[in-house]
């Protein structure tokens, strides 16, 4: 006699949660990075800044964080901090770091020339304007010579869910930064903000993902850095 297949709820269809073919999304903040010298520093000095000591060793507790989880891929951004957090996680699973230049964070001015100044080009109080019309509004758009909100969320979806496409039912893991995640999930729930939330640094969100479908799990799973010290923002 063939056994009744057991009864999903309608709250467990909703939120994938008893979906038997939904994979899992792990989105991982970079560790702390090296900061620049915002005195003495250059607009490319920005772009690429190294994990801290701290950065390093948060990085190391993320991989051992997720050591259990059944990780199939792990991806990366181009930008050594998030790729430099991504290989304790994939040395875990014996895995390779798929870079993904697409998953790079928001460069701030990023039309000026590398090797110049912003203050200097635009002056120290249209960038003090800009930075208050970001707190104010949460939108990348607030900064002049900068890409726009849209085509940062555009990039940053083509790129996630070229991942998340190419390993249905899995769970891989996308390293990546703060603003790419807000991106990502903003998008998710049709905000109009680009940043509806602070991601700390090696912090962990959930994505469950089927049947086209994305439902958020978790954000900002941080606890494990929290007991060892290593938390920062």
């Amino acid at each position: 006699m063939t056994e009744p297949k057991p009864t999903i709820s309608p709250i467990e269809r909703a939120f994938l949660s008893g979906h038997p073919e939904a994979g899992s999304l792990i989105l991982v903040r970079h560790g702390q990075q090296d900061w620049p010298d915002p005195e003495n520093s250059t607009n490319g000095d920005w772009i690429d800044p190294p994990l801290s000591d701290l950065g390093l060793k948060q990085a190391q507790a993320v991989g051992d964080y997720l050591a259990d989880e059944p990780v199939s891929a792990v991806y990366s951004s181009n930008l050594s901090r998030a790729h430099n957090t991504a290989l304790p996680i994939a040395g875990h699973h014996d895995l390779d770091v798929e870079v993904v230049e697409q998953l790079a964070e928001f460069h701030f001015y990023g039309q000026l020339p590398l090797d110049s100044r912003p203050r200097d080009i635009l002056g120290p109080k249209i960038l003090e304007g800009a930075r208050e019309r970001f707190a104010q509004t949460r939108r990348w758009d607030s900064f002049p010579e900068s890409e726009s909100s849209l085509d940062f969320r555009r990039r940053v979806g083509y790129a996630v869910e070229a991942a998340v496409t190419s390993h249905p039912g899995e769970t891989i893991v996308v390293a990546c930064h703060g603003g790419v995640i807000n991106a990502y999930l903003a998008e998710l729930l049709g905000l109009g903000v680009d940043m509806f939330f602070r991601a700390s640094h090696a912090s962990v969100h959930r994505v469950r993902f089927a049947d086209g479908r994305r439902v958020i799990e978790s954000l900002n799973e941080n606890a494990f850095l929290r007991t060892s010290g290593l938390h920062s923002h």
